[in-house]
């Protein structure tokens, strides 16, 4: 016989609770004989406010590390990774409400259940525990993450979202052979059984690095590593603003969250091999995101190449192949991602209805038309500058003093130069809000509740420039990845 394994729902509740609210919302928008915003967004916070609690629940978790048949990993890490997306999520649905009350015609009561999809998808896959399920959580997350960018129907959405669609099928089928090569390097596709077999000199060492190679490229595309990021400025300049936002952070924060338990666990006993590769991926994708972004134009394609910048600084604490690059990752992921929704929340204010205004031209004598806008700006700037006390300046300290800790000082020169070249892209844009005369007429949207909302994530930049220590114990005790 057969048996049949034990269906802890409880250890997957935060993910059932984001599905249902989101299985609510499209049976809400499809028998509703009037659909309101409002009642859409109460629905959505409802469900990430319920996953948050449920992921809390599983914080101090003291039974054994995996559920469902050693499929889901019911750990501090994964807790983390959860606590992190449905903050994120909660914050782009505000912005999302906000951004279709400006351009009401565009708007589709699809978005709030799709947000719910996609971030069920990120949160399965930071707590996914077999390459099976870092697919099928990928696969989640992308088909609504396609959706969402040609949500509006506007000529540049439905453009990006088929670049996005192709690109993406084609990385979903790269990523499902790295899963099937490493199946054939060990017999299993569970990041434990690929950890013992390939320590233990059981597996064929030399397909499990060809796995690896293809699950790389996979991972490269989703976070948009050199040379998988084709696709990030078109998308991000085509997608409705709060979804660039919601991209740009919440899915590079799972997609990292991933990468780092499947090289610091699957593949752990191959560091000496996999190392050289991150070294290489890393200087490829800071260097391409700083010079690339120099040169644009529009704030969401320079913003774009912004984040290929700092997926590489992440990808430089992670060549340090210990717990301390992994905290300083966690971290940096955590700061990047209030620094960027906060960062498209202004974007989106300036820009207008349906994205209008997002040349560079726009910022020019913001502060005159509207000092809180340019000071929030300025503040998210610096941050990605990493310019204390913005909390960027503490997350690249922490990768930098982690990669020079494993002897990576040569990588850590290649990340100052950068951050180097990288200031004058920010720097541009600050000196128009305060030293240029303002062009057109009226500064975007200043209305009072936007405003207050962009407070959070100004608020948190701050918090975790000046006083880190907030979130670095938990994070100390999250990074810590059992096998």
């Amino acid at each position: 016989m057969i048996e049949t394994p034990v269906f802890d729902a409880w250890t997957i509740l935060p993910e059932l609770l984001l599905g249902g609210f989101a299985i609510l919302g499209l049976l809400y928008e499809a028998f509703a004989r009037r659909t309101d915003r409002r009642v859409h967004l109460l629905l959505a916070l409802s469900g990430t406010f319920a996953a948050a609690a449920a992921a809390l629940l599983l914080w101090d978790h003291a039974g054994p590390s995996t559920a469902m048949a050693g499929m889901v990993n019911v750990d501090r890490f994964s807790v983390f990774g959860r606590l992190l997306l449905v903050a994120i999520a909660a914050f782009s649905l505000v912005l999302g409400t906000h951004y279709f009350s400006l351009d009401a015609p565009r708007y589709r009561g699809e978005f709030y259940p799709l947000v719910l999809f996609a971030t069920m998808g990120m949160t399965l896959i930071t707590a996914a525990a077999d390459l099976i399920v870092v697919f099928l959580a990928l696969e989640i997350l992308s088909l609504s993450l396609y959706v969402l960018t040609g949500i509006t129907g506007r000529r540049g959405s439905t453009e990006a979202a088929m670049k996005y669609f192709l690109l993406g099928a084609f990385s979903s089928a790269v990523f499902l052979y790295g899963i099937a090569m490493a199946y054939g390097a060990v017999d299993s596709t569970s990041l434990t059984a690929l950890a013992h077999g390939l320590s233990g000199q059981s597996g064929n060492q030399s397909i499990a690095l060809l796995a690896l190679v293809f699950l790389l490229a996979g991972f490269g595309f989703k976070v948009a590593l050199v040379p998988f990021h084709m696709w990030t400025p078109d998308v991000y300049q085509g997608a409705p603003t709060p979804v660039t936002g919601f991209m740009s952070a919440a899915t590079k924060a799972a997609a990292f969250l991933a990468l780092i338990r499947v090289l610091d666990v699957a593949f752990q006993p191959l560091t000496w091999n996999w190392v050289p590769i991150i070294w290489v991926m890393a200087a490829a994708t800071m260097v391409v995101g700083a010079v690339l972004a120099v040169a644009q134009s529009d704030i969401k394609r320079m913003l774009a190449y912004s984040s290929i910048l700092n997926a590489g600084y992440i990808l430089v604490g992670l060549t340090s192949a210990n717990s301390t690059g992994i905290r300083a990752a966690m971290f940096y992921l955590a700061a990047y991602a209030v620094t960027s929704v906060g960062a498209f929340g202004v974007v989106m204010l300036v820009s207008g209805p349906a994205d209008e205004a997002t040349s560079l031209d726009a910022y020019r004598g913001l502060a005159r038309r509207s000092p809180y806008l340019a000071a929030a700006m300025t503040l998210f700037l610096l941050s990605l500058a990493g310019i204390p006390p913005a909390a960027g300046f503490i997350a690249k300290v922490q990768v930098f003093t982690a990669a020079l800790a494993a002897g990576n000082w040569s990588l850590v020169l290649v990340g100052v130069l950068t951050s180097v070249v990288a200031a004058f892209v920010y720097l541009r844009v600050i000196v128009r809000m305060y030293m240029d005369e303002p062009v057109g007429e009226g500064a975007g949207d200043v209305s009072a509740w936007p405003r207050a909302v962009l407070a959070v994530p100004a608020i948190g930049v701050l918090v975790l420039g000046v006083v880190p220590g907030v979130i670095l114990r938990a994070i100390d005790a999250a990074s810590v990845l059992r096998w």
